[in-house]
């Protein structure tokens, strides 16, 4: 009996399929899914510190690999998804509270309370951020706003800024 390539007794067929099984690994691992480990208590209630949480990376585009921006993009961000995007060279999570256009009121009633409404919600910020987001009448075209669910905790979007879609390199979907 003559030992083909193809043949499934053959060592160089089992070697094929474990190379192409690796490559597919590969290609999932830099472009379509990724399993992180949460560190923090910044979206808490709804991921824990140590929580496992699902990427999907092509959600709104591919992903450069081992970068920091889209490739290309074919959807955007929506309200109340929660999202991956590098700051200061570290993956956080949050969840966007609003997108392109929506408007934002920010407004201070006393010295010392200072207020972020966007829709529905109302959170309240500190000094820092009420400075760096009253200027705002609304999210710029183009980015998100950027909000972890634990407020007391949080560094996001009110501390640092709007975060750019083409920044965002992913969604959550499940933990």
């Amino acid at each position: 009996m003559e030992n083909s390539f193809f043949s499934p007794k053959s060592n160089k067929f089992l070697y094929f399929i474990i190379c192409i099984g690796l490559l597919v690994g590969l290609f999932l691992k830099l472009f379509v899914f990724e399993i992180l480990t949460v560190s923090g208590e910044s979206m808490y209630p709804s991921i824990k510190d140590g929580d496992k949480i699902l990427i999907n990376k092509v959600a709104y585009g591919i992903v450069e690999p081992y970068g920091d921006e889209l490739l290309c993009s074919w959807n955007h961000p929506e309200r109340g998804d929660i999202v991956i995007y590098l700051y200061n060279n570290k993956i956080v999570v949050k969840r966007c509270l609003a997108v392109s256009g929506d408007t934002l009121e920010v407004f201070s009633d006393s010295e010392y309370n200072y207020t972020l409404k966007v829709g529905d919600s109302s959170i309240r910020l500190n000094q820092s951020q009420y400075l760096n987001l009253k200027n705002s009448v609304s999210v710029p075209e183009g980015y998100i706003l950027a909000i972890g669910d634990n407020h007391e905790v949080s560094v996001d979007s009110r501390t640092y800024g709007f975060v750019s879609e083409k920044n965002v390199l992913g969604k959550v979907i499940c933990k």
